[in-house]
């Protein structure tokens, strides 16, 4: 269930029709849906009518500077439209388990009040209780989230509420860099993707404050769907997860320029500005035990090198 809003979002670069095509031919039942998540009698009725066995939610306005020029299209697609889903679900299909798309950014930037040490290409965090990342018990309060931020803790909450007020099996996935060669990355969202779209095309790439050592965790698309598959498969009611490339898979954005050039052979382009986006984390990567505790069949299987590689690949294919 689609209707291409990223293209409006974020212009013909974030349009994913083609992605939508890609599926429609290469999956025997695929079918697609043309609806906004905003249209709460249509939702109503299309669930109704595919009661599905499973819902995975991931649609949202993903960008914290686009969601301070559109504020209310921003909390109507990521909150609203969330509830949409939610109520569509408990009246359809209750028993179905509900994954929700989170996002990191419903720490808001309290993760940047953690003492940091400055290292040759990255930030890191100086405590060892923050050896493996940021954990789900890490508070939300008092702390600047952006509007995107904060449409997206409403969401959050409103998730974990339906699983515990009505006992649905309700899942939502704190995301951090979600990614791949499917992804249709810009300036605004999709750090690693348009990352290296910028240096295989030449352009320049802006880099946003912290000396451009700002630190995010990725994982591979493969991976978040292999853990979505454990979640349906043994579902938990009102749940929270960090999900993300953990510690090992996590990069600066000095050391993914450095790894998109080994893969292009081409010096990256780019300008620096010191004023970091708002709400912005200094160093951000995902603490996975608690996942790994609960599902301990999965795990991170694909490297950011072998990420990135795909990456490069897939922008390839696409230029031709």
């Amino acid at each position: 269930m689609d209707n291409n809003q990223r293209a409006v979002f974020f212009g013909f670069q974030g349009d994913t029709r083609w992605n939508q095509s890609r599926l429609q031919e290469s999956i025997r039942d695929f079918k697609h849906h043309e609806i906004d998540i905003r249209d709460r009698e249509g939702l109503l009725r299309l669930v109704r009518q595919i009661s599905p066995s499973a819902i995975v939610h991931a649609a949202a306005q993903p960008s914290h500077d686009r969601a301070a020029a559109i504020p209310f299209d921003d909390f109507d697609t990521n909150a609203v439209g969330t509830l949409n889903l939610l109520e569509a679900a408990r009246q359809a299909c209750p028993e179905s388990p509900f994954v929700h798309m989170s996002t990191n950014k419903v720490y808001g930037d309290r993760p940047n009040t953690l003492v940091l040490r400055e290292l040759e290409t990255r930030w890191d965090f100086s405590s060892p209780d923050y050896e493996h990342g940021i954990a789900e018990d890490f508070p939300i309060d008092q702390s600047k989230h952006s509007l995107f931020g904060a449409s997206k803790v409403a969401a959050d909450i409103m998730v974990q509420e339906y699983g515990r007020y009505f006992g649905m099996p309700t899942c939502a996935l704190r995301g951090g860099c979600l990614t791949g060669p499917n992804h249709s990355g810009v300036e605004l969202h999709g750090f690693l993707s348009y990352l290296v779209k910028c240096n295989l095309e030449g352009r320049e790439y802006r880099v946003f404050g912290y000396k451009g050592k700002q630190v995010r965790d990725n994982i591979h698309s493969e991976d978040v769907a292999r853990f979505i598959h454990a979640l349906i498969e043994n579902p938990r009611s009102g749940e929270v997860y960090n999900i993300g490339g953990g510690k090992a898979n996590s990069c600066s954005v000095l050391e993914a320029f450095q790894i998109a050039e080994q893969f292009s052979g081409r010096a990256m382009k780019y300008s620096y500005s010191d004023e970091n986006r708002i709400g912005d984390h200094i160093c951000y990567y995902s603490d996975l035990r608690k996942m790994r505790s609960h599902y301990p069949g999965w795990n991170v299987t694909i490297s950011l090198i072998e990420t990135v590689s795909q990456i490069v690949d897939a922008w390839k294919r696409r230029a031709v």
